[in-house]
């Protein structure tokens, strides 16, 4: 049984400005220290940044919250699994929420293009 979906899209140049302006002040504050740098190594971060920035939103928006209410970007992380697949860790905290609710599985599908990064989560019971 799904539990709840969400989807973001993010324009790359959106983040690049953030990035320009804000720098490592962003970074920490939206991304976990193994995000931050997997995006570093590639040829042009901003796109995989982005992309994970939608993903957090996405999850946010499954879960029926946005930001300010109780959920950190931060504490939502995105990583790949051994396939390279994207998926999503979550501190206990928000392992809680999930458990709370009855969530036992969270599903995440990522892409991007030079311009756009878009991302959808389902949360299943």
């Amino acid at each position: 049984m799904i539990h709840g979906i969400g989807t973001d899209f993010v324009e790359v140049s959106r983040i690049e400005r953030i990035l320009k302006k804000w720098g490592e002040r962003f970074l920490d504050r939206v991304y976990a220290h193994d995000e931050i740098e997997y995006c570093k190594n590639k040829a042009f971060p901003a796109i995989h940044f982005a992309a994970r920035f939608a993903a957090k939103e996405s999850f946010l928006k499954s879960l029926g919250i946005g930001l300010g209410m109780g959920v950190k970007l931060r504490e939502i992380e995105v990583s790949n699994n051994a396939l390279g697949s994207p998926a999503l860790k979550m501190n206990e905290k928000i392992g809680n929420i999930l458990d709370n609710l009855g969530v036992n599985a969270i599903h995440v599908s990522m892409t991007h293009t030079r311009e756009y990064a878009h991302a959808i989560v389902v949360l299943e019971k």
